[in-house]
């Protein structure tokens, strides 16, 4: 018996002129060659509304069989952002001082000036958590499989920094090592697993960034003619 394909739809697509299409190129370029990851934020509130278009924008990227295996939790609650940061701190302080991080990587992150302490997490007004699903639970509690998983919640994660930047907000990639706590904290299931943690709001008025650079483009691509 051979499956049947889903009904199909037509795309809607409009082809832009060469120049127009460089144009939106450019500017989209320029925009996002000034965002920064930012660990200075001010508390100044961020509407929920701009979270949801956040969240809206990146759950558009594409996924495995279009399984769409990620999960977002927005929090604003500042007693469960006081749990968070603390779990975290303790993870990140055996990273830094509990003989986690090799001192290759130790020094490579020096330059960053970054500790295992984390008030971002308190200060931003908002956490998003991203978890990703490792498997989806049918009805009948039997597993679903998902395809290209960190592939695909990955991508979902930079449409959602790429929203966040063209909002005028800022975020940063937080990653500390094991994540597992923010299963418990924020009730997620056993499928799930943490991917990255994104604090979102203002710069605070006196943050400050690192003085680094992105690698020239001649290093990061290759033509093949």
């Amino acid at each position: 018996m051979t499956q049947e394909k889903n009904p199909t739809i037509p795309f809607v697509f409009e082809r832009r002129h060469d120049k127009e299409s460089k144009f939106r190129g450019q500017a989209m370029l320029s925009s996002l060659s000034r965002r920064r990851s930012i660990r200075e934020f001010s508390r100044d509130p961020v509407p929920r509304p701009l979270i949801e278009i956040a969240v809206a924008t990146a759950a558009t990227a594409p996924s495995g069989a279009n399984r769409q295996p990620w999960h977002f939790v927005a929090v604003s609650d500042p007693e469960t952002k006081a749990r968070i940061r603390a779990a975290a701190e303790t993870e990140e302080r055996e990273f830094y001082e509990g003989g986690r991080a090799t001192k290759e990587w130790l020094d490579a992150l020096a330059p960053l000036g970054t500790d295992w302490r984390k008030p971002f997490l308190e200060t931003a007004p908002w956490l998003v958590a991203v978890f990703k699903e490792i498997h989806g639970v049918a009805e009948d509690g039997s597993k679903i499989t998902n395809y290209y998983v960190n592939e695909s919640v990955g991508i979902a994660c930079g449409l959602f920094i790429n929203a966040i930047h063209h909002m005028g907000l800022v975020t940063l990639t937080h990653t500390p090592q094991p994540m597992r706590f923010l299963n418990d904290i924020l009730g997620r299931p056993a499928n799930e697993r943490p991917f990255i943690l994104f604090p979102v709001g203002y710069p605070a008025d006196t943050c400050t960034v690192p003085d680094i650079s992105k690698k020239p483009l001649e290093e990061v691509l290759t033509w093949v003619e």
